[in-house]
């Protein structure tokens, strides 16, 4: 498929405002590669259009990353746009247009040195050149690696038009900015492969037009529901939009049925709500408590040397080479490979487990009588990529494993989660951590006590036959804390320091997801905002923060954040929203003054959550409960 079609076919699938519309049109893509394939859909090139669309090159389970940041992708795109271009005007347009993608196109790169950097003989971009390009610049590492990124980057620009410039530059970034979700993707291709009907193809609707799917009043979804269930059950044992759509388009329900979970190859977190020791009892009869650890949550992944599991086998893709499946991998909540940041817990499994597992559960750290210490000291050594050996001195983590998902061949994921915890006992009963079953309030406050006076965080509440689903937030998992309440923000702005801080971000802004993507609720017109209250699209501020952070933090905060900046006017300045932190409050209180329309009473900076990603923080939703107005 050439690059440029699908990139034009990206700017339909934007251009649609309804759900339907949009998973239609990302169906018709995926579905019709047409005689030449070339101009109509995806074909052979179906899992890298599925990932793109995404805003991804590798599969959400894969560790690699591209390592380009805003600085440099602006740099190469104003390169890319002649010598009379720096990264300075870039920066200008961006502050005018918003986004990188609107920017890169407005430059018209490939019309103004493609023909001079590559001859008038050039072939277009592919699909898969572009995929294979950007592979190639995720593995350039060492000396000089920024520079050859950079060139790899203005190589491919000048050869784009304007719509391939703004499709590549939004990819390389991962802000796609197509209205395209993963539940929109999901629904894609159970319609796409899985109707009754198949998609109609570019051409070939109803009206005769070229406008992809038919254009009628009332547009509706073929896909059974069970076909969605069968995609959405793929996904979560393989983490591959990719992969499922080519299991889809072969095989069908079949070959999703068929897939499972590989070790090695990490499934998202399942998550909880919160909740209450009364609403558990209701919802569940009897509630499975569970001590609440002040920790990071890991994923560990272990197939020991010469064991063999039908269903369990080590995926040696996906850990880059058949050793490197041998030994136990650990991954972050956000599936980040922290294997070598904790080489303690890594020799823990490998000492006590004889079968290929997948465990949950977290790490904690504690001091020389084994009492937890606070969540940041476990950041301390999550962060760590030098000084491994001093930091495991000056750190001391302990494993407590909550969950099974599989072991020795079997998948546990539909398994009651009694049953998955009679299995964690089995394969590493040392780290399990305890599961009592309580039928009321009272004995459930009496499980919190003892969890909080050993130092902890609180209890969870499960539902003893939940099953285990990755990636979702469903009511059968209830976290229940004390009283004083945490948010995770997204730091989206900052004003400078003043006096001996006068180097140092000091003041930073906060927001949360806006998922609707509603009005502003405090009832103005963003014109009427001051300009330190504009939040990116998609996020709605709730207040500031400079209380509660040392001079050592501020000095971390502004070296992550200084990358990060988009705008600056005077002392106040914009962020890419990357970094989330946690953030302890009094109150949520109606306000005016920020676009959320409520904020934070009392504010207080706890820290950088480094297992979450800005999709992992609180919502507008959430803020509303806690307010009382939902």
């Amino acid at each position: 498929m050439e690059f440029a079609a699908l990139a034009e076919r990206a700017e339909r699938v934007a251009a649609h405002d309804g759900d339907i519309e949009t998973t239609l049109e990302v169906a018709d893509l995926l579905a019709n590669a047409g005689d030449g394939g070339a101009d109509r859909g995806a074909g052979d090139d179906l899992p890298v259009v599925v990932r793109f669309l995404l805003g991804r090159v590798f599969p959400a389970h894969d560790t690699r990353t591209l390592d380009v940041g805003p600085a440099l992708c602006r740099e190469a795109v104003a390169r890319a746009a002649g010598p009379n271009v720096d990264a300075a005007d870039v920066e200008d347009r961006l502050a005018e247009r918003g986004e990188i993608g609107a920017v890169a196109a407005a430059y018209d790169l490939g019309g103004q040195q493609g023909l001079a950097a590559f001859g008038s003989g050039r072939d277009a971009l592919t699909v898969a050149a572009v995929d294979e390009e950007l592979r190639d610049l995720a593995a350039v590492s060492g000396d000089g690696s920024e520079s050859r990124k950079r060139d790899a980057l203005f190589g491919l620009f000048t050869r784009c038009s304007p719509s391939e410039a703004a499709f590549l530059a939004r990819l390389v970034l991962g802000e796609m900015r197509l209205g395209v979700g993963e539940g929109t993707v999901r629904d894609g291709i159970a319609e796409a492969f899985l109707s009754p009907e198949p998609t109609p193809a570019d051409g070939d609707d109803s009206e005769g037009d070229d406008d992809g799917p038919a254009d009628g009043d009332d547009p509706e979804l073929a896909a059974p529901d069970d076909a969605v269930a069968a995609v959405e059950r793929a996904l979560q044992v393989t983490n591959d939009y990719g992969r499922v759509a080519v299991r889809a388009r072969d095989e069908g329900p079949a070959g999703l049925r068929a897939e499972s979970l590989r070790v090695g190859r990490p499934v998202q977190a399942m998550l909880a709500q919160a909740g209450n020791a009364t609403d558990a009892v209701d919802a569940f009869g009897e509630v499975a408590v569970e001590t609440k650890f002040d920790g990071a949550r890991v994923q560990i992944h272990y197939a020991p040397d010469g064991v063999e599991a039908d269903d369990g086998a080590p995926d040696s893709d996906a850990l880059g080479g058949e050793d490197a499946a041998l030994g136990p991998r650990l991954y972050s909540r956000n599936m980040d490979d922290v294997t070598e940041a904790l080489p303690e817990i890594d020799e823990y499994v490998a000492d006590r487990v004889d079968v290929p597992v997948i465990l949950d559960g977290e790490v904690v750290a504690v001091d020389d009588d084994g009492d937890p210490l606070p969540f940041q000291e476990v950041l301390r050594r999550f962060r760590r990529k030098h000084d491994i050996d001093r930091m495991r001195e000056a750190v001391s983590l302990r494993l407590h494993a909550f969950d099974c998902l599989h072991a020795d061949g079997d998948d546990l994921l539909d398994e009651p989660l009694r049953v998955r915890h009679d299995r964690l006992r089995e394969v590493l009963p040392d780290a399990a951590a305890d599961l009592t079953l309580a039928a009321d309030a009272d004995a459930i406050a009496a499980e919190e006590r003892a969890a909080l006076d050993a130092g902890h965080e609180g209890v969870m509440l499960k539902n003893p036959e939940s099953a285990y689903t990755p990636g979702d937030r469903g009511r059968d998992w209830l976290k229940r804390k004390p009283d004083v309440e945490t948010l995770d923000a997204v730091v989206v702005g900052a004003e400078w320091g003043e006096g001996r801080r006068a180097e140092l971000f000091g003041t930073f802004l906060l927001a949360v997801r806006d998922e609707d993507g509603a009005s502003d609720p405090a009832g103005r017109d963003a014109d009427d905002r001051d300009a330190d209250d504009l939040a990116p699209p998609g996020y709605v501020t709730v207040g500031k923060v400079a209380t509660g952070i040392t001079d050592e933090a501020l000095a971390d905060l502004t070296d992550r954040l200084e990358p990060l900046v988009v705008e600056e006017t005077g002392t106040t300045v914009a962020f890419d929203p990357e970094l989330v932190v946690e953030v302890g409050y009094e109150e949520i209180q109606t306000s005016p003054t920020y676009s959320a329309g409520y904020a934070l009473r009392f504010p207080r900076f706890v820290g950088v959550r480094e297992d979450k990603d800005v999709d992992d923080a609180d919502s507008l939703a959430r803020i509303r409960r806690f307010a009382g107005d939902d």
